[in-house]
């Protein structure tokens, strides 16, 4: 399909999801993070003139990662007279997590507790907002790797882009215009203090790690399986204990 029908399709798709709710929802939430699946998703949202709920959820963030997500909320806020842009800090929220839990601390659980306070924070926002939860994953971080301690993505009510792959991400983010800085920024979900980025976490490119997930002959195919194996949890449905009657 070429980029510019999948544009419609995506937004067409969005609008048809909310319209066939039992109970209309009057917004679509979504965490921004400077990132290009954040910003092309929010943009497309935008796009359904429903009302959009566009947060920036910095904790601990770099200036610089930071900054980003600013400019693309200023951005939809210049060319969508239907969004609603709202920065909230969680700093003080993670700094007082992570002293109660002092005697657990653990690097990588704290990086996914980070996202999982924004998670919290976009279903609070949705409920006084009467909305739903807008995912920010493409195909690889949902279901090739499981990489989705994203920007709050570790539970959302509907994910636009799941069926695209990181490529087709960036296409679409061409089409709509998104800020170049985004497109040519290092993809990363800066949960970490490092700033280290999403394929530095992962140890391959999203090139890489696309041509892995399509061809089992691919040179990195036994690393993109060891990746998938570990986060398998993540993206089969929760395990449940049946008990005979």
């Amino acid at each position: 399909m070429e980029v510019n029908k999948k544009v419609l399709f995506i937004k067409d798709w969005i609008l048809n999801y909310v319209n066939s709710m039992p109970k209309k929802a009057e917004s679509l939430v979504i965490g921004v993070s400077g990132g290009i699946d954040s910003s092309v998703t929010s943009t497309l949202c935008a796009m359904t003139g429903l009302k959009t709920v566009a947060l920036s959820m910095p904790i601990k963030q770099k200036s610089t990662q930071h900054n980003l997500s600013l400019k693309h909320q200023e951005w939809l806020k210049k060319n969508f007279n239907n969004v609603e842009i709202y920065t909230v800090s969680l700093d003080e929220l993670f700094n007082s997590f992570k002293t109660t839990l002092s005697n657990f601390d653990n690097n990588h659980g704290m990086a996914n507790s980070r996202a999982r306070l924004r998670m919290t924070t976009l279903y609070q926002v949705a409920s006084a907002k009467k909305g739903i939860v807008v995912g920010t994953g493409n195909k690889i971080e949902d279901f090739g790797v499981g990489f989705y301690t994203k920007y709050g993505d570790g539970g959302v009510d509907i994910s636009p882009i799941a069926d695209c792959n990181k490529s087709e991400v960036w296409e679409l983010g061409k089409e709509l215009n998104i800020l170049k800085e985004i497109i040519d920024a290092d993809p990363t979900d800066g949960l970490w203090d490092d700033g280290r980025t999403d394929e530095g976490q992962l140890g391959l490119s999203y090139k890489e790690l696309e041509e892995a997930m399509k061809n089992q002959n691919s040179i990195n195919r036994e690393k993109y399986l060891k990746i998938r194996k570990e986060n398998l949890h993540k993206m089969e449905s929760i395990p449940v204990c049946k008990i005979p009657k």
